[in-house]
């Protein structure tokens, strides 16, 4: 714990100087297209992990009962133009 203490002390007693460093408009522009990349790759993986099952689960639900009244030809609508039946 002292040797903490005496690098904390040590670090602290350094002069600080200036970085004399300069980003130019062209790397300050693609890293923020390499974070904005990264950030929508993420999204689109849990688009397509996550939601499309999950959608596609719940599609299927609502389509089940519908499908089983139009195979026994209650469903509205079920002529050959939408309308009533032929």
């Amino acid at each position: 714990m002292q040797k903490l203490i005496a690098a904390v002390v040590l670090l602290a007693a350094l002069p600080v100087t200036a970085a004399h460093a300069y980003i130019g408009p062209g790397a300050g522009a693609g890293t923020i297209a390499i974070v904005l990349g990264i950030l929508s790759s993420v999204f689109l993986a849990f688009v397509g992990i996550l939601w499309y099952p999950i959608k596609r689960l719940l599609k299927g639900r609502k389509a089940t009962p519908r499908a089983s009244a139009e195979s026994n030809g209650k469903a509205r609508g079920s002529g050959p133009d939408g309308g009533t039946p032929s």
